[in-house]
């Protein structure tokens, strides 16, 4: 093999593993067959258990989401992803610590939004940085700043990997403590009727005052009024619908049009950057289960 080109090398290679596998194709079918009726039922159970039980369902693929990666990251040794995976579990606890307290404190609804808002905002702008970086790889532009192919690929794809990763995590976990915060303050109530009636001068989201008179604690904002005639602190509503990922009125639950909301064609991408999170939310936590399991039934029935 040694007296081999490279070219000659890797067709010896190709032929034994050809010679190897010879007669496998029945096998080949059936762990074919067995992964496509994985993906089918697990689908199905796993929508069913979110329209019956969607509060378990999303605490799991919650938890699944901060972990899964966590092993791979220690088992390849990314060190940048676990120092990085460390401050944001670190920031985001304490946050979400803040959240579940009761009585809430009052400027808790900003510091959750903020928090969750900067790291939405980071998450997307990083997500676009990799996407640009791995088009301009596809099409050459690369060697303008005489950078190698596979360097700036692997530039691109590790921020694409990181944007993609924290923006889905930042939602799920902005979701949950949306509807905690929410509750306590008591204008809001996922299932039934909310335990406060609602003023016209407070903001059902983070419960303060829209209209602050003189010598008075509050904050003074910008309104916005929703179709249903309820009125919020712009930041609030804004943060509930895109950061908590809520799509109805804190108070009466009537469906927000986010178009409306979003006039503005440079915020729109927002909406369709978060509806991208939800998606891969179902990739990355539960794709290397079902994969686990395929490879597991493979193994039982003694396939290679």
């Amino acid at each position: 093999m040694s007296d081999l080109s490279p070219e000659e090398q890797w067709r010896v290679e190709h032929a034994r593993m050809h010679a190897k596998h010879r007669g496998h194709e029945a096998m080949h079918a059936e762990m074919v067959l067995i992964l496509i009726a994985t993906l089918v039922v697990a689908q199905l159970l796993l929508v069913q258990w979110k329209q019956r039980h969607p509060r378990s369902y999303n605490m799991v693929t919650l938890f699944q989401m901060w972990v899964v990666p966590l092993y791979f990251t220690v088992k390849l040794h990314w060190w940048r992803f676990l120092v990085i995976w460390i401050f944001f579990s670190a920031v985001t606890a304490f946050v979400t610590f803040r959240a579940t307290r009761k009585p809430l404190v009052q400027t808790t609804p900003r510091l959750v939004y903020k928090w969750f808002l900067l790291i939405y905002k980071i998450s997307y702008a990083t997500g676009i940085v990799g996407y640009m970086a791995v088009m301009f790889t596809l099409f050459g532009l690369n060697l303008l700043f005489k950078i190698k192919p596979e360097d700036a690929m692997d530039f691109g794809i590790s921020l694409l990997f990181y944007g993609l990763y924290y923006g889905v995590l930042e939602r799920d976990f902005a979701e949950m403590c949306a509807d905690y915060m929410a509750s306590t303050i008591g204008f809001y109530s996922e299932s039934g009727m909310p335990t406060k009636h609602l003023s016209d001068s407070v903001c059902a989201v983070c419960g303060q005052q829209i209209f602050v008179d003189v010598n008075e604690e509050g904050i003074i904002e910008n309104t916005y009024r929703l179709s249903c005639n309820h009125v919020f602190h712009e930041f609030c509503i804004r943060g509930w619908c895109i950061v908590g990922k809520k799509q109805t009125c804190p108070y009466c639950k009537e469906k927000v049009d986010l178009k409306r909301m979003f006039s503005n064609p440079w915020e729109r991408p927002h909406v369709m950057y978060g509806q991208l999170l939800d998606w891969l939310r179902y990739l990355v936590a539960w794709q290397p289960v079902i994969i686990g399991l395929v490879q597991g039934i493979s193994y039982i029935l003694g396939l290679e």
